[in-house]
C-alpha cells in the first residue's frame, strides 16, 4: 500500500519473487472511467474507488479460496478501504511502503507511460490514513533499495 509514486509495483515485485508468489497490479483493475479521471487531473472520490476496491476483495478472495497467497499492489489509501480489501480476506496484510513528499514528486516527475499526473499527489497524501496499531502490517522506507525493502518486509511481517 501507499500512495502513487511509493514504488509499490517494484516493491511488490521483488517481494513476490521472493516468495514465489504471483504479483497483482491493482491499477489494472481500475474502471476506465477512473483511469481517465485520473489522468485529466481529478483526484478519486470514495464512490469512484468503491467498485475497484470490490473487485480486488473479489480478486484476493478467489486466491484465498484456492489456497493460494499472493502480493496485491494497491494503494489503500484508507483503512475503510483496507476493510473491503479485509472483507475479500480477512487474513489480508498490509506493506505500506512511505516516504517523504519530496521523494515522492521527484519520482512522479520522473515517471513515464503511467495515467497517474504529479499534480494528485498532495490529493493522496491528504487521504491517506496510517496503518492503525491493530491493522495486521508493517511499513517499510520507500529511499531503501527494493532488495532491502524486501529483506525488511519479510523480517517485519515474518515471512520467511
Amino acid at each position: 500500500m501507499g500512495v502513487s509514486g511509493a514504488g509499490k509495483t517494484t516493491t511488490g515485485l521483488a517481494l513476490a519473487a521472493r516468495l514465489g508468489w504471483p504479483f497483482v497490479e491493482g491499477d489494472a483493475f481500475h474502471p476506465q472511467a477512473n483511469v481517465d479521471k485520473m489522468a485529466h487531473g481529478t483526484p478519486l472520490t470514495d464512490a469512484d474507488r468503491e467498485p475497484w476496491l470490490r473487485a480486488l476483495a473479489e480478486r484476493i478472495a478467489a486466491a484465498e479460496a484456492r489456497g493460494e497467497s499472493s502480493v496485491l499492489g494497491c494503494s489503500s489509501l484508507k483503512r475503510s478501504y483496507r476493510d473491503i480489501l479485509r472483507s475479500g480476506a480477512p487474513r489480508v496484510r498490509f506493506l505500506h511502503v512511505h516516504g517523504s513528499r519530496d521523494l515522492l514528486a521527484e519520482r512522479l516527475n520522473h515517471r513515464a507511460g503511467h495515467f497517474f499526473p504529479p499534480k494528485l499527489l498532495d490529493s493522496q497524501l491528504a487521504t491517506l490514513e496510517p496503518l492503525a496499531p491493530d491493522e495486521d502490517g508493517a511499513v517499510i522506507d520507500m529511499a531503501l533499495s527494493a532488495e532491502d525493502q524486501v529483506a525488511e518486509a519479510v523480517r517485519l511481517l515474518d515471512l520467511d
